[in-house]
C-alpha cells in the first residue's frame, strides 16, 4: 500500500514527486513520459530561476530530477482509478497498485483547428499559449484564432509584443467577457476577421501565412505566427464519476487543492495544474498546486497515525 500514488510525469506530477521523494514517502509517479507539454513549448521564459530554455531541454531537466531526487517513476499509462473507499486502487496496463492518497497531475490539452500545417508547423510559429510563446513573436504579424476568453487574453498580452494583430473568429461576433472585447476592439493595431473559417497553415521552414474561408470566398493572410486559443481540454478522463467537475469538465478543487465531492472536499483525494478548474495554464501555477496537494496530503496521512 503506497501513501501517495501521483498520476502525470508533466511539470505538476514530478513537482509533487519531488516533496515526496525528498519526505521519504512510499509513493509512485506514473506518467507516459517525463516533461509532459513541456515538450510542445518552444521556449520558456517565464518559469522562475530560468531566465532562458526551451521546452525539450526543460523536460530534460526534469528527467535528471527525477534521478537526483531518487523518485520511483513509473512510465506506464494508467487505465483506471477506483475509490475503495479506505484506498485508491490504481490500474496501470499491467498491473494494480494501492494507495492511501491520490494526486491527479493529468494536464490538459489544446483544441486544435485540425487543418492541414498545424501538426508541421508546431513549435515552427505554431503555438496554443501567448503566454508561453508570444514573445517569440516580438515585432512581428501574429494571428490569433479564436474569439472568446482565451483568445481575447492572448491579444491582450500580445499588444505590446507583436507588430500586427489578426483576430481570426469563426463566429460572426466576440464571445469572451465585455471587458476584454472592448479592450480588444478599442487596439489600433488589432484586425478582427469575423466569420473566418481557418482552413490551413501555409509555410515552408516556418510559418509564412494562413488560408482562410470568409462569406465563400478562399482568403490568404501572410503572418509570421499562428496562436491557436480555441479552448483546452482537460485530460480528466480517469476521474469521471469520482468527483465534481465544471462545465469543461476541469476537476474542481478547493485552496488546498483538494477535489470536490458533491461540493465537499475529500483529504484523499488532490489534482494541481492544468486538469484542475483553476483555468491558469502557466507552469509555476501547476508545480505550486502540486506541491500544495503534496504537503496537505502528508499531514492528513500523519492525522491517520
Amino acid at each position: 500500500m503506497k501513501e501517495s500514488i501521483i498520476i502525470g510525469a508533466g511539470i505538476s506530477g514530478i513537482s509533487a514527486g519531488i516533496y515526496a521523494a525528498r519526505k521519504n514517502m512510499d509513493h509512485l509517479v506514473v506518467g507516459e513520459e517525463v516533461g509532459g507539454q513541456a515538450y510542445q513549448s518552444s521556449e520558456i521564459l517565464n518559469y522562475p530561476g530560468i531566465v532562458e530554455t526551451t521546452g525539450s531541454e526543460f523536460a530534460e531537466t526534469l528527467k535528471k530530477q527525477v534521478e537526483k531526487n531518487d523518485i520511483n517513476l513509473k512510465r506506464d499509462t494508467v487505465v483506471d482509478v477506483v475509490d475503495k473507499n479506505d484506498y485508491w486502487a490504481v490500474s496501470t496496463e499491467d498491473k494494480t497498485h494501492k494507495s492511501k492518497a491520490i494526486i491527479f497531475a493529468t494536464g490538459s490539452h489544446p483544441r486544435k483547428l485540425d487543418v492541414p500545417g498545424e501538426k508541421e508547423f508546431a513549435k515552427k510559429g505554431v503555438t496554443y499559449c501567448a503566454i508561453c510563446d508570444g514573445p517569440v513573436f516580438a515585432g512581428q504579424d501574429v494571428a490569433i484564432i479564436g474569439g472568446g476568453n482565451s483568445a481575447l487574453e492572448a491579444v491582450d498580452f500580445m499588444a505590446d509584443i507583436a507588430n500586427e494583430i489578426y483576430l481570426v473568429n469563426i463566429e460572426e461576433s466576440l464571445s469572451g467577457h465585455e471587458y476584454l472585447q472592448e479592450r480588444v476592439t478599442n487596439m489600433d493595431k488589432v484586425n478582427i476577421i469575423p466569420e473566418a473559417n481557418t482552413t490551413e497553415i501555409r509555410g515552408d521552414e516556418m510559418v509564412e501565412g494562413i488560408t482562410y474561408r470568409q462569406n465563400e470566398e478562399t482568403k490568404k493572410l501572410d503572418v509570421s505566427g499562428v496562436i491557436i486559443e480555441i479552448g483546452r481540454i482537460p485530460n480528466t478522463e480517469l476521474a469521471d464519476g469520482l468527483f465534481d467537475t465544471d462545465d469543461h469538465g476541469h476537476i474542481e478543487v478547493d485552496r488546498w487543492s483538494r477535489c470536490l465531492v458533491d461540493g465537499k472536499p475529500t483529504d484523499q483525494a488532490y489534482a494541481a495544474g492544468d486538469c484542475t478548474d483553476v483555468h491558469e495554464y502557466q507552469y509555476a501555477i501547476s508545480a505550486g498546486m502540486a506541491v500544495t496537494a503534496l504537503l496537505k496530503s502528508v499531514r492528513w496521512l500523519a492525522r491517520q497515525e
